[in-house]
């Protein structure tokens, strides 16, 4: 029986087996593609290559409803709207070499002029702040600012009953710890977490207030059956931990906690899965993330420390946790292999996380510019071919 993709997603995310296995690109906002090689699939697709920037600083290309049926998209994202009152956030144009961006949270972006793929951190706004009265002070956006949230709920309304998509709520914000750290500075954070953990749980109270007035006013408005809510929080690098496990479950943690139980509390008519987004060599974090709440991990990053054994993970979690991704190594496979290397990485994968549900297969963070086409098209085929139940 065919499913709908609604059906095909939820089921996997109660892991049981659907009728095959569902697919996001662009569905979340970390498993899009770069607008360049979004244009090249589009054109080898025989589509208008014609691309909307979605994300300036990802710089990930909008998923047009023509690219969605070509590829049948499982997932449709429904994001909030840019409030009312632009705040700190501004577009600076081009500064010297680079293009600059400052967020309403007062970051600054940069993306070099030649050969910028996205953009990156330049500006920490409460890097000289060392008190907590400054934190509170400080020009904090509006996050119930009504012009964020006009249209969603119809919008969800129309991906759940006319697309018959899973609706993907997307976030106002990045994750807690990471998102003070980039306001912050990494060395001044990390020090601070030491030193004056005071500050840092200041900072992380702030983000939480704000995260609970977004996603309070959302769920109160979406009413579908189920919807997966956008959480993130990168804790791994490439062989382990940004910070120790013990630090993260003393300091970090408890806010996931407070988070994922207040997203699942609140008096919604949806089912809410918790989607979170946790980069790096994030093993040892997941009974943690399980205990906290958390339904779905991504990305997966497959040729991380520890995180190659896709087949062990399904075993020793594979009942309480979702993968969205682990689809095929993005570091090295998909943009430099063969497109026999890709069938075959990808293969492996489908292999390893399908069975029993609780796979929703994607891409491995961002299709980056340079991924040629012929290696995503391999992925995306391989998908076809095997991820029938």
């Amino acid at each position: 029986m065919v499913l709908t993709s609604a059906a095909r997603v939820r089921a996997s995310l109660d892991h049981t087996e659907p009728d095959k296995v569902p697919l996001d690109l662009g569905g979340a906002e970390v498993c899009g593609i770069n607008i360049h090689t979004m244009r090249r699939i589009r054109e080898h697709l025989g589509l208008d290559p014609a691309v909307e920037l979605d994300n300036k600083v990802i710089q990930t290309g909008v998923m047009a409803d023509d690219l969605i049926a070509r590829l049948g998209v499982d997932v449709r994202i429904v994001a909030p709207n840019d409030p009312s009152d632009p705040g700190l956030e501004q577009d600076l144009g081009l500064v010297g070499d680079n293009y600059r961006y400052v967020d309403e949270f007062g970051i600054g972006w940069q993306m070099p002029k030649e050969g910028g793929h996205y953009y990156d951190l330049y500006l920490h706004p409460l890097a000289d702040m060392d008190t907590v009265a400054e934190v509170e002070a400080y020009a904090w956006p509006d996050m119930l600012d009504p012009a964020r949230f006009v249209g969603m709920a119809e919008r969800a309304r129309s991906v759940a009953r006319v697309e018959k998509r899973a609706v993907f709520l997307g976030r106002a914000s990045s994750g807690m710890w990471e998102h003070v750290m980039w306001m912050t500075g990494y060395e001044k954070y990390y020090m601070d977490m030491i030193v004056n953990p005071r500050l840092c749980q200041a900072k992380m109270e702030k983000i939480l207030e704000l995260k609970m007035q977004y996603w309070g006013r959302v769920l109160e408005l979406v009413e579908e059956d189920f919807v997966i809510v956008s959480c993130a929080d990168d804790l791994g690098g490439q062989n382990g931990l940004l910070v120790s496990l013990d630090m993260y479950r003393r300091l970090v943690w408890p806010y996931h906690k407070r988070l994922f139980e207040f997203l699942k509390s609140t008096p919604s008519e949806a089912k809410v899965y918790v989607f979170f987004h946790n980069d790096g060599a994030i093993y040892e974090t997941l009974p943690l993330l399980i205990e906290a709440g958390v339904d779905i991990i991504n990305p997966w990053q497959v040729n991380c420390a520890g995180m190659g054994d896709t087949a062990r993970f399904k075993r020793e979690f594979g009942a309480d946790l979702t993968v969205w991704g682990g689809s095929c190594d993005t570091q090295r496979i998909l943009p430099f292999g063969t497109p026999q290397e890709v069938r075959d990485e990808t293969r492996r994968r489908i292999e390893d996380l399908a069975p029993g549900g609780g796979y929703v297969f994607a891409p491995i963070h961002i299709i980056q510019d340079g991924v040629p086409v012929e290696n995503f098209m391999a992925m995306w085929e391989t998908l076809e071919r095997y991820g029938a139940y």
